[in-house]
């Protein structure tokens, strides 16, 4: 799944929707951290976890000691 970046002018309505109004210089920075947190989620969707064990499984601790001295 691909998205289009977020362009500076629409984080201006984004942010106010959010109540959070933005300076005109701060649209630029906060479009390109926008774009990379899409971005960061896009390949977090991707991974695959089918094998991966839920976290509720693992017990810290209770691995065999198998360390040599």
């Amino acid at each position: 799944m691909t998205t289009a970046d977020l362009l500076p002018q629409e984080v201006s309505p984004w942010a106010l929707r959010a109540g959070l109004p933005l300076a005109a210089e701060r649209l630029d920075p906060v479009a390109a951290t926008a774009n990379h947190v899409q971005g960061v989620i896009g390949a977090l969707r991707a991974l695959d976890f089918a094998e991966t064990a839920p976290a509720a499984t693992y017990f810290a601790g209770e691995e065999p000691a198998d360390a040599a001295v």
